[in-house]
């Protein structure tokens, strides 16, 4: 720890119990900066592509996660490192964002580190490493838009979305069902977009999971589920044009806000207060059944004898519906939620064209199905599985690929995958790098060295020989001047993307070079690090 004195050559403090603390600076602190950044890149790095590894992950209270999702990996993993939650945030940021390719960015992260390395032991300063990688990120960038392409799709050409989607599901665990999952991944971002305003509201697609069936069993519902059954055993299971009745007001009397106590002294008193609560009953449901509703869905509950009385006046009804579902509900039959019994009205019913219960296997599960609505703007994407996890796993997986649907109708732009993007900048960056004199220069090579970690990762965990396939692509690329050679991960017999039609998002792989570069950028300027040491 360094001292200061005064002029009498007495030390005093500068820091509050410096004696307490640990204390890193210069080369030191970027050195070990870089190398806990490097470890957590290091983790993500064999689960990149199509056939990158999964992560086992068990929380402190025993729930175990398997998944290779990078922000879940390291969501999970509960780091404590500084450095290290930088990344967890990147992957954070780059998952909120554009909802994939949470993996590729901190692997690039890590690689930019690393060469970061290689120039700081060579001497240079590490502000003129970073301004260099900015310039780089830059062109990179301008790159990807040159060799970007657009493509067309409508209501009724949804192929070129699916196809966008598969590459994406391709390197999760559920690819034996990706044909048919990204189908009801882009028919439900289709059904709740606007596409005039070029916009995707995400919150209407509701993504539920049951244990149970096979994962073919997985369908898209338009419509809402919600995991409930009729309040009445011998209630009707199925009706036909439903108008339904959405009430967030209970199913009961009313009681007085004040602490009260009733005296009852006398039988006769007993059956008069007996009497009124019946009426009471008997007028609301009479009042539902007045504005013609036909079902009745409810947020709280309602006791046997008001159960007793909807089964005899025939009214179908739902108790303990969320306030969430309510909502989807509302939005989806184009019926209003109604807080009081006096504002029921028959414009403030729902519509939908069947509601039917449906029950599971030889479980006593049931849920209800509200399909054919009114306005069929919100849709339920509705999981099966053999086991918790593999529906949670496939629920990250439908969220990656509703993410590159809604990025697609947004800007319809694409790249190849497979890694031909990162080679295809990597030649542009290097070809770049010369007409910039200065130490700039390092920096800008280093980061197309950088570039080539993705299609590396890619070719590694294909079990392909990486260097030998890195450099027989990228010289291919060079000679054919074709920049949608990549990676043959799935060993189809050729490097042309374009061909095996793995697409990526545009503007998913122009945030990942942009947000690394931002990273990599702040913590390489960091040159003192004082912590609290351990005791």
């Amino acid at each position: 720890m360094a001292l200061a004195f005064d002029e009498f050559g007495r030390p005093f403090i500068l820091i509050k119990q410096q004696e307490e603390k640990s204390r890193l600076r210069g080369l030191d602190a970027q050195k070990a900066n870089i190398s806990a950044g490097k470890a957590v890149a290091r983790i993500l790095r064999t689960s990149l592509g199509p056939k990158g590894m999964d992560k086992i992950l068990q929380s402190p209270d025993g729930d175990v996660t398997i998944t290779n999702d990078g922000a879940t990996i390291l969501e999970q993993m509960d780091v404590d490192n500084q450095i290290a939650k930088l990344m967890v945030e990147l992957s954070r940021s780059q998952d909120y964002e554009i909802g994939d390719g949470t993996t590729g960015v901190v692997v690039m992260a890590g690689s930019l580190l690393e060469q970061a390395e290689k120039l700081l032991e060579r001497g240079i300063h590490p502000i003129r490493i970073a301004e260099g990688y900015e310039m780089a990120s830059r062109m990179a960038v301008e790159h990807l838009e040159r060799i970007a392409q657009k493509f067309e799709f409508g209501m009724n050409n949804i192929e070129p979305l699916v196809q966008t989607c598969m590459t994406t599901l391709n390197s999760k665990m559920v690819n034996r069902c990706k044909r048919s999952l990204a189908e009801i991944a882009v028919k439900a971002v289709l059904a709740v977009a606007d596409l005039e305003r070029r916009d995707v509201n995400l919150d209407l697609i509701k993504v539920e999971g049951k244990v149970g069936g096979k994962l073919e069993d997985t369908e898209l519902i338009y419509g809402i589920t919600i995991d409930k059954d009729m309040s009445h055993p011998q209630m009707p299971k199925r009706i036909e044009d439903a108008k339904i009745a959405i009430l967030t007001c209970p199913f009961e009397p009313p009681k007085p806000k004040t602490k009260h106590k009733v005296d009852i002294d006398t039988v006769e008193k007993f059956q008069t207060l007996r009497h009124q609560e019946q009426k009471y009953f008997d007028d609301m449901v009479q009042q539902c059944k007045d504005v013609g509703a036909t079902l009745v869905i409810c947020q709280w509950g309602f006791d046997d004898e008001a159960n007793h009385l909807l089964m005899h006046r025939n009214l179908p009804a739902v108790r303990w519906v969320g306030g969430v579902e309510l909502e989807l509900i509302a939005i989806a039959t184009g019926g209003r939620i109604v807080p009081r019994f006096q504002e029921l009205t028959p414009e403030k019913l729902g519509k939908a064209g069947l509601v039917r219960e449906k029950s599971f296997g030889t479980t006593k599960d049931r849920m209800l199905y509200i399909e054919h609505c009114a306005n069929s703007r919100a849709v339920t994407i509705f999981i099966r599985g053999g086991n918790k996890m593999m529906i949670e796993e496939t629920k990250r997986s439908i969220h990656d690929a509703l993410c590159v649907a809604r990025n697609l109708i947004r800007n319809n732009s694409i790249v190849y995958g497979g890694g031909s993007a990162e080679i295809s900048c990597s030649v542009a960056v290097e070809a770049a790098a010369d007409r910039y004199p200065g130490v700039e220069q390092y920096a800008i090579r280093a980061f197309a060295d950088a570039l080539d970690a993705i299609p590396m990762a890619l070719a590694e965990n294909s079990g392909l020989q990486p260097i030998e396939t890195l450099s027989a692509v990228k010289s291919q690329q060079i000679k054919d001047n074709n920049p949608y050679c990549g990676i043959d991960c799935n060993d189809v017999g050729t490097n042309d993307m374009c061909e095996q039609n793995v697409f990526e998002t545009l503007i998913g792989k122009q945030q990942q070079i942009l947000l690394a570069t931002q990273v990599v950028k702040m913590i390489l300027k960091i040159d003192d690090v004082i912590s609290p040491s351990e005791y």
